[in-house]
């Protein structure tokens, strides 16, 4: 988390970064995140979610969203996992609209091998597999969000 942070402490050194959190799978990882930022930051949220009760992605759903006007702001599109890209694809769409400075992406984990899109990860802690994660705010049908760790599912047959 402190390589992250003071990556990013670098690279916004007097740009007053608004950070974006994507809910609900970011909280815990962002907290962390934000502690370890040592430059003025913002920060907001919007929910994206698409899994429901399974292991595999479904239909994107997007609600709330910034508060605050994003133009000629440098902004962080912070998540807990990117797989598909999907997710951050549509946000970033919706985002450009506003008009910011810059949007990167910040991410815990990086699932490269399930990705469906293009996208560029700038701050990616780690790259996992492709696995179905749990715990440290990820969670499998809205529960073991709490977890402590990160833990793969492994769903009986």
């Amino acid at each position: 988390m402190r390589e992250l942070g003071s990556r990013i402490s670098n690279d916004y050194i007097d740009k007053n970064p608004l950070l974006l959190g994507v809910l609900k799978g970011c909280f815990v990882f962002m907290a962390d995140l934000v502690r370890a930022i040592s430059v003025a930051s913002e920060i907001e949220f919007i929910s994206a979610h698409s899994y429901g009760e399974g292991v595999d992605p479904g239909e994107l759903k997007l609600s709330g969203g910034p508060d605050v006007s994003l133009k000629n702001r440098h902004v962080l599109l912070v998540e807990g996992v990117v797989d598909t890209g999907r997710t951050a694809q549509s946000i970033i769409g919706t985002i450009k609209s506003m008009e910011p400075a810059s949007i990167e992406i910040v991410t815990l984990l990086d699932k490269r091998g399930r990705r469906e899109l293009e996208i560029d990860i700038k701050y990616a802690g780690f790259e996992i597999q492709n696995d179905f994660v749990i715990g440290y705010g990820l969670d499998h049908g809205q529960m073991y969000r709490n977890l402590p760790f990160i833990g793969k599912v492994i769903e009986n047959s």
